[in-house]
């Protein structure tokens, strides 16, 4: 472009400035790719200011102009271009707006930060605009040259280096908007191949309201749809857009639309997956809701946006609370992210209710998938704990594999004369066959919740009770045995019971706390109970991993005195003299309830003794 017949004016800046522009360029970014952003946000708001222009001043420069921003790349000679066709700036504007960071209010705040010896604080650095000069990480020379809308406006050129001076001329510029460009430094010259800016495009920049291009071809080409009305946006625009927003092959289970005003102003786009994808437990520590500020990406890893078990959550969430510069660097120290947890968090809970009420086979799904990590919530979010609660859904003994009941549901199906919830934690559904601890329910028709998750150990007792009911683990010796076994007429006497329970307590010692009766088994002659102060077996697994040093607790031995066996182990101890043979069978009875609950330590052992026994009884028919 000719420069009009005018001189060029030199500014220098002062020792205070190139303080700041040190800061900018060495400290204030982390990423240097993030000038591509900056530019783009700067090109964004020049064209949104032109497009209220038109419709508020009846006259202005080039009306008829495309509001769009291009870019244009050199890989060979490493140039970069950006130009936009926005509001464009007039020669005092240049000054005062490119120019802002040599305002005097900055060498005050330089001033006092020197003599207070404080840390940077970048939220207030970037109340001075400094996005623009996010270029000098990659450059060591900037030009722009800009018209203003104004239709007696003149074209200008601003150059810098961003160290000592800049300098203004005016120049011929035909069109209103404003062009930026320079050559790259040798080690950034990768930001000037076409492929490497359109993914950092479509990382940070995908969903601003104008056409993007770089080299003539369009690259924003997803639109931001959480800006619309609900009623607005088809299921294949909902769908899509989770696609290409997660990779996910899948459509999501469901999404949530919600638009915010108040102490905090945001709208937000949020999915839950319909399973989790294959990299989503290594990602789910590191990514969490895309954040937006103008529908400008600012960061995918807040680890603060959403509790922690809430992070299955996907989706995007846009606020222009944020300022547009310097603090998207730092947002994770802004307080207006506390606000948005807090708010998020109500309406995820409230919308998760939602679904458990009205599309429970939907929500069956989310139970199986993402249960176990919304449980954690229990145990870290207190002011939650009874929206979570009433969210948990649980398998049981009165539905099918993989359907789920809630604690509210199960209360409307208790007995008459059941005072308590009855659950047992399990590996899995199918090892309940090896727990002889739920006969008596199965029998009687209670019904038992089915807990599978290692979680399910930590927060029962948080749980406690629900609605006025304790929650009781079958596996324990206080669980509520409300109605006697049919068997009760073939029990042992009470006389005969006690001395083969003093002896197997004689037999097995410090093994087990206790040995007693047992009202709740119906086949199998004996279990282990875990004490009323107590861990059932299973929370005592997860306690081992959790705590390599864990003590496991001692059990109580129950015995059925109605099972054939027991009764023949009586017989055996009261009228022969094969005292021997009576402990070999208790050892393999104690045996017996280890390997049923997994804990078998010493195989050989249990091995051993029934072999022993094997050969006593063999060795018997043999003389017999």
């Amino acid at each position: 472009m000719e420069a009009i017949e005018n001189k060029v004016e030199e500014f220098e800046f002062v020792a205070e400035i190139k303080q700041l522009l040190d800061i900018i360029i060495n400290s204030l970014y982390t990423h240097p790719e993030i000038f591509i952003r900056e530019l783009i946000s700067n090109s964004s708001d020049a064209l949104h200011k032109i497009r209220f222009k038109r419709l508020t001043e009846p006259e202005i420069l080039n009306p008829e102009l495309e509001l769009r921003i291009d870019i244009t790349l050199d890989p060979e000679n490493g140039i970069f271009r950006i130009e936009d066709t926005g509001i464009g700036m007039t020669k005092e504007e240049v000054i005062t707006q490119i120019g802002t960071i040599a305002h005097s209010g900055t060498a005050s705040f330089l001033k006092n930060l020197k003599e207070k010896q404080e840390n940077i604080d970048l939220n207030l650095i970037g109340k001075f605009g400094v996005g623009f000069y996010s270029v000098f990480m990659v450059t060591d020379e900037v030009i722009l040259e800009t018209r203003s809308y104004l239709p007696s406006a003149k074209g200008v050129r601003w150059k810098s280096n961003g160290r000592d001076t800049y300098f203004i001329e005016e120049i011929s510029r035909p069109n209103r908007g404003t062009l930026i460009y320079f050559k790259l430094k040798e080690e950034f010259k990768d930001f000037a191949k076409p492929e490497k800016v359109k993914e950092i495009i479509k990382k940070y920049s995908n969903f601003v309201d104008f056409p993007i291009f770089v080299n003539n071809e369009k690259v924003n080409t997803i639109e931001a749809i959480w800006r619309k009305k609900k009623e607005e946006i088809s299921k294949k625009e909902i769908d899509d857009f989770y696609k290409f927003l997660t990779g996910d092959e899948k459509p999501p289970l469901a999404h949530l639309h919600l638009s915010v005003e108040g102490n905090v102003n945001f709208n937000a786009l949020l999915f839950i997956p319909e399973s989790p994808t294959p990299y989503y437990w290594r990602d789910f520590f590191d990514k969490t809701i895309n954040l937006y500020s103008h529908k400008v990406f600012i960061q995918d890893d807040n680890p603060d946006i959403l509790p922690e078990y809430l992070r299955f959550v996907r989706g995007v969430l846009d606020t222009d609370d944020f300022p547009l510069n310097i603090s998207r660097e730092t947002i994770q120290s802004s307080p207006l992210i506390s606000k948005i947890r807090n708010v998020l968090t109500t309406k995820i809970l409230n919308f998760l209710q939602e679904l458990s009420e009205n599309e429970k086979d939907k929500y069956s799904k989310f139970i199986h998938n993402f249960g176990q990590i919304l449980k954690g919530g229990i145990t870290i979010d207190s002011a939650n704990k009874d929206k979570i609660i009433n969210l948990l859904w649980y398998q049981s003994t009165f539905l099918k594999e993989n359907e789920y009941t809630s604690l509210k549901d199960y209360i409307s199906r208790m007995k008459e004369d059941q005072k308590s919830i009855f659950y047992v934690i399990t590996d899995s559904r199918s090892s309940l066959n090896r727990n002889p601890n739920l006969e008596y329910f199965l029998k009687n028709n209670y019904e038992v919740l089915i807990m599978t998750d290692p979680i399910d150990a930590l927060i029962v007792p948080l749980i406690n009770e629900y609605d006025g009911k304790p929650l009781k683990s079958i596996d324990k010796v206080d669980t509520e045995i409300t109605k006697r076994s049919e068997t009760d007429a073939g029990k042992l006497e009470p006389e005969i019971a006690n001395k083969l329970f003093d002896h197997m307590k004689k037999v097995l010692g410090d093994r087990v706390l206790n040995v007693q009766e047992s009202n709740r088994l119906v086949e199998s002659p004996v279990s282990l109970v875990a004490p009323y102060f107590g861990y059932d077996p299973q929370s005592e697994k997860i306690f081992k991993i959790i705590d390599k040093n864990y003590q496991v607790s001692k059990k109580i031995l129950e015995v059925n005195t109605s099972h054939p066996l027991i009764k023949n182990l009586a017989k055996l101890l009261i009228e022969n003299n094969v005292e021997h043979i009576v402990n070999n069978i208790i050892e393999q009875l104690y045996f017996q309830t280890l390997v049923l609950e997994g804990e078998i330590s010493e195989p050989t052992e249990y091995v051993k003794k029934m072999n022993e026994l094997l050969q006593e009884f063999t060795n018997k028919f043999l003389i017999s």
